[in-house]
């Protein structure tokens, strides 16, 4: 091949040429060319083009074609996609199945009617308002950014030459908003900034010690070494050790749990594992007792317990456990829920942190999901997760020792157990209750971040909001009972404060409260009343940054940072309502509902047990059992489950968006943005389309 005449030119990969050759965008082939010669490449009029080769009209012209009939396919999966949720909604509708229509729902009835009436309220007079406000801006009222201050709209309502009774009106309605409305919801919006501040203060200086921690490569390091650990029941520290799972009609996943605590790594002469099943289903029971039974027969020191009277939930399923005889000759106890997956070495990587270390009453390892890419919800439920163990919990358990139990996956020292009083079951969050009372009496907890234990995420959208009522419930209802404790307990200033103002307060109540009232309530009525101000900042930026700082310690979920603020934000409902019914202790702040399983993870476990050789005795004994559990599960499968309609979440979707609508007429921008993408947000919540869809 002759040299290029464009010597100076930089040297280009030709590629092998073709040729594309289309009778329809449905219909095309590329065929090769043999060789192409150098007039193929001798641009005219001796210029060479910047980006290299040049293109007759030809080829730009099927290269067009090309890029629009991918472009026509895109169109073509969203509208699909429009139709299939469009369909999926007619089908919500006319099912009429509604959250008003959950008999199992653990909201109290009396509070709930109150709580969405006050919202349907507050939707109509912003429908009215909506109108109002149209039909003034067509005759003429037009309120821009500069408008927008007390004084000059008090100017414009008194300046305007009324031309008829419209205008009268609207002017009377333009001074009722100045001098009365403005005034009482500008100071209410100020006191949720200041709490809204407050709050995002204490995130930042939580992600700043974890950071520290970080950078410190701070963790907490047993005393006894690893190599007495293994050197045999003579030299190495195994003390005795009391299992418990307790569960509740979980027959998709009980199996998996049984099998992991029986093939602990420890003596098995210094471990006893209690299966405490409080399951009122006799096929569950019969399931589970014949589980234990395979268990027993192939030497695992296990044994099935069930009350007969189910007082006090999952506190008394407990509380009956401890008081058993044999639990006098045991030092501590592991709980684990009936989804948690331990592994082997679990105990011993917590039981060495309380060797020579008589002030440490907990070991608390993190969580891990085996679920968490299911679907939108549990990658969302695992931004908030992954905040709350690997800032929160970390952070307080390194310099102040003390944090919330988790109900599972940690170690109790049962003397600490027996000096704080035991398990209550005068609340739903039992294991809230018994670590701030055991923090009381002068116990020390430590959290492994490091260690981690695997369980399930709700996948269903009804799972999870009733597993947040009771989280939020709880903890009110538990604050109101164990304030005085707190108040004379004998301890430092400090350590009391910090209980009160931070963990209760602020984490627990400050933070629904102002999620829903600032931006669910106040930043709607300031669109319709636009003499109080929200500012920018406090609608985009400082959220932003802090969904930023949740996000950190599951840095996979950037993609999902926007849908979290907004599902965030949709949740507070529920956060506000639970919280209210514990802080008042309505009905439902009593009542405790077990948060549904999907069993996925079990079945893929007992796969990999029947798969394992026959030389590992203790998993190979569920090979035997693999088919019934199977068959149960497709009995299960079965049941009609059913998507709901949430009618508060819908109600305060179509109030947002109106909202959003009016706030067009003022030009805000932000506000517009924030309002539209957040009612949307609560649509799609309030039509069940985030989660498991039932077909």
């Amino acid at each position: 091949m002759a040299p290029s005449l464009y010597w100076w030119a930089k040297e280009s990969h030709r590629g092998t040429p073709v040729v594309v050759k289309m009778e329809n965008p449905n219909n095309w082939s590329m065929e090769e060319i043999e060789s192409p010669s150098d007039e193929d490449f001798i641009y005219p009029n001796d210029a060479v083009p910047k980006g290299g080769r040049n293109k007759n009209a030809k080829q730009l012209t099927w290269v067009i074609l090309l890029k629009a009939h991918k472009a026509a396919g895109c169109l073509t999966s969203i509208a699909a996609a429009f139709f299939s949720v469009a369909a999926i909604v007619r089908r919500r509708v006319a099912s009429g199945r509604t959250d008003s229509t959950d008999t199992s729902s653990a909201e109290n009835r009396a509070f709930k009617s109150r709580f969405f009436s006050c919202i349907k309220v507050f939707l109509c007079l912003s429908l009215l308002m909506l109108g109002f406000e149209v039909a003034a801006y067509f005759k003429g009222w037009h309120f821009g950014s500069p408008d927008l201050q007390l004084h000059n709209l008090y100017l414009m309502a008194h300046g305007f030459a009324v031309r008829d009774v419209f205008d009268l009106i609207y002017s009377k309605w333009v001074s009722i908003r100045v001098e009365y409305l403005a005034p009482p919801l500008q100071f209410l919006t100020n006191a949720c900034i200041v709490l809204f501040l407050i709050q995002s203060l204490d995130k930042l200086i939580l992600c700043l010690g974890c950071l520290w921690i970080k950078i410190r490569r701070i963790k907490p390091v047993p005393k006894q070494g690893l190599n007495d650990l293994e050197s045999g029941d003579g030299d190495g520290y195994f003390p005795m050790v009391l299992i418990q799972i307790p569960m509740c009609n979980e027959k998709e996943v009980y199996q998996q749990s049984i099998a992991a605590v029986c093939n602990m790594d420890w003596p098995k002469g210094r471990f006893l594992i209690q299966i405490l099943d409080d399951s009122d289903d006799p096929t569950t029971q019969m399931l589970i007792k014949d589980e234990v039974h395979k268990w027993q027969q192939n030497d695992a020191n296990i044994i099935y317990r069930h009350r007969v009277i189910r007082d006090g939930y999952k506190a008394g399923n407990l509380k009956s456990a401890m008081n058993c005889s044999y639990v006098k000759d045991y030092e501590f106890v592991a709980i684990f829920d009936a989804d948690f997956q331990p592994q082997p070495d679990f105990l011993k990587r917590t039981v060495p942190h309380f060797k020579d270390n008589e002030e440490v009453g907990l070991v608390q390892a993190r969580w891990s999901f085996v679920n968490k890419d299911e679907n939108l919800l549990t990658r969302l439920q695992l931004i908030n997760l992954a905040f709350h163990f690997e800032v929160e919990q970390q952070v307080n358990g390194h310099f102040i020792n003390f944090f919330g139990f988790n109900g599972t996956a940690g170690v109790w020292r049962i003397r600490a157990l027996e000096e704080s009083g035991g398990w209550m079951e005068r609340t739903t969050v039992e294991d809230m209750d018994i670590a701030v009372r055991a923090h009381l009496h002068g116990w020390k907890f430590i959290f492994l971040n490091d260690v981690e234990c695997e369980c399930e995420l709700p996948e269903s959208y009804e799972a999870y909001r009733k597993q947040q009522h009771r989280w939020h419930s709880g903890p009110m209802q538990l604050f109101r009972l164990c304030l005085p404790a707190v108040i004379s307990a004998k301890i430092s200033i400090w350590k009391k404060a910090n209980m009160i103002f931070l963990f209760f307060l602020l984490r627990k109540l400050v933070l629904p409260f102002y999620s829903f009232t600032l931006f669910c309530i106040i930043l709607p009525m300031t669109m319709f009343v636009p003499e109080a101000t929200l500012p920018s900042w406090v609608v985009c930026y400082i959220p932003a940054t802090i969904t930023f700082l949740n996000i950190l310690p599951a840095p996979k979920s950037f993609p999902f940072i926007v849908p979290y603020l907004l599902f965030e934000n949709t949740m507070s409902v529920t956060k506000f309502n639970a919280m209210i019914s514990g802080l008042f202790q309505l009905g439902s702040a009593y009542e405790w509902v077990v948060t549904k399983k999907s069993g996925r993870s079990s079945e893929g476990d007992l796969t990999s047990l029947v798969e394992k050789p026959k030389a590992t005795h203790q998993r190979g004994s569920s090979e035997a059992n693999l088919d019934d559990i199977k068959e149960q599960m497709e009995k299960d499968s079965l049941k009609k489950k059913h998507n709901r309609i949430y009618t508060k979440e819908l109600a305060l979707a179509f109030l947002l968006l109106t909202a959003a609508a009016r706030s067009l007429l003022s030009a805000q921008g932000v506000h517009f943005y924030f309002l539209l993408f957040q009612g949307v947000s609560f649509l799609l919540v309030g039509l069940d389309l985030i989660g498991e869809q039932v077909q």
